[in-house]
């Protein structure tokens, strides 16, 4: 194992969260108080709404037409990119993956990997039909060379750089950006204006810190030892203008709730997702909020009061919460918005129905062992149309599998 301290580096990671949560008001007050000090702007936005007017009005002030930004779930949550096109401002994501999807008129499957859907063939012939690449060109070297060119000219024309944070140090005021294409560093570096955005519970106490969360980080999201680039913007260039933008947007309240609160520790590394059996299997964009997989299904039922499908879509297996770098109890929040979304009647009339039935089927022996014996002589002798009729929401994807002459009871019993 090449970091044999794992355990106890999660363990410090957690500690530190919970800190920061504990203390949440006074850290963000003193990270406010050294951004200030260093020469940024720090702006306080209460919702998604009036952090994208914020953006907009940040760029009216700098007359600014030619905008670049830098993977950001944040403005993802805030449908920044939508709000901007509205007012006539084109955002280009200059993350290679987020250009791709932005080409294609996709959300992100995945917050680290946000293009893992597509075969490089699709890729191909969007970057054939965006690019004037050669058509029928799937070469990934090829690929990203076009992609290069194309995006060092909006680096170049740059006049704001928008980008995420992935730490708020509050004892510096610096805000600490993890890229493996350096294209932040492209954006804030060629644009005389920067702005730097991110939600309340990104802080973290102490410069030291850092030594934690950068060693967890990209481990958990891509088996890399670091992150290609980790760097830290604490003032504006010469000459230009520096903003931090804090988001709330729903943050508080999740705070509050003392059985979900936890979820707040997440540093989107992604690994819950790769670990994963559902999300595997099923892809990113089949849970329809901004953030998939499982620490998405706990996000989406508190911050939005909808998605209440989301936590029964998982096995319930742990994996999410031993895998999680700040150990975050995953699987155990998903059985609990189970529990929650079920007593508060928010779960369909069908679900309802079919757990009664089910719950009476599995605590009577003698109905447990007739329907399975039924379901078996069902599979082999009944009509395809009574087997896969509409209710059979399963079945319209997959086909049933041939089931044993004798269940797993018979056979024990007989052996």
């Amino acid at each position: 194992m090449q970091v044999p301290e794992w355990e106890s580096l999660r363990d410090r990671a957690s500690n530190i969260k919970a800190d920061v949560l504990s203390n949440l008001d006074l850290y963000l007050e003193q990270f406010e108080q050294c951004a200030v000090k260093n020469g940024a702007t720090v702006i306080w936005a209460a919702d998604a709404s009036e952090f994208n007017t914020v953006i907009f009005d940040i760029i009216n002030r700098h007359n600014a037409k030619n905008i670049v930004k830098s993977k950001s779930m944040l403005t993802e949550e805030c449908g920044l990119n939508h709000f901007l096109l509205e007012k006539g401002i084109e955002v280009v994501d200059t993350d290679l993956g987020e250009r791709i999807i932005q080409f294609r008129h996709e959300a992100p499957s995945h917050i680290v990997l946000p293009a893992i859907h597509l075969k490089k063939e699709e890729i191909g012939e969007t970057f054939h039909e965006k690019l004037g690449t050669e058509k029928g060109a799937s070469d990934p070297t090829y690929l990203t060379h076009a992609a290069r060119k194309h995006l060092r000219k909006k680096f170049l024309a740059a006049e704001v750089a928008i980008t995420g944070i992935n730490f708020a140090v509050a004892e510096t005021g610096s805000a600490v950006v993890c890229t493996n294409e350096g294209n932040a560093d492209m954006g804030v570096h060629s644009a005389p204006v920067q702005i730097h955005c991110m939600g309340i519970e990104k802080i973290i106490p102490r410069q030291e810190d850092l030594s934690v969360f950068t060693r967890l980080l990209a481990r958990n999201a891509t088996g890399q030892p670091v992150t290609t680039y980790t760097s830290h913007y604490m003032r504006p260039k010469p000459g230009g203008s520096m903003y931090i933008v804090i988001v709330d947007n729903g943050r508080s309240k999740h705070l509050g709730n003392r059985r979900y609160f936890n979820s707040l520790k997440c540093i989107r590394c992604g690994g819950c997702m790769n670990t994963c059996p559902v999300f595997r299997r099923s892809g990113g964009h089949s849970y329809g909020y901004v953030i998939p997989g499982p620490i998405g299904s706990v996000l989406a039922p508190e911050r939005t009061g909808k998605y209440v499908d989301l936590p029964f879509a998982s096995s319930l297996c742990g994996s999410c919460s031993d895998i999680c770098p700040v150990k975050i109890d995953i699987h155990e929040q998903l059985y609990r918005w189970r529990q929650d979304l079920t007593e508060k009647g928010k779960t369909s009339l069908s679900k309802r129905l079919a757990m009664k039935v089910a719950g009476a089927v599995l605590a009577s022996n003698f109905a447990y062992n007739t329907g399975g014996s039924f379901v078996r002589w069902a599979v082999g002798h009944l009509p395809r149309t009574l087997l896969y009729m509409p209710f059979n929401t399963w079945g319209r994807g997959r086909e049933l599998p041939a089931p044993p002459k004798k269940s797993f009871k018979q056979w024990y019993n007989k052996r």
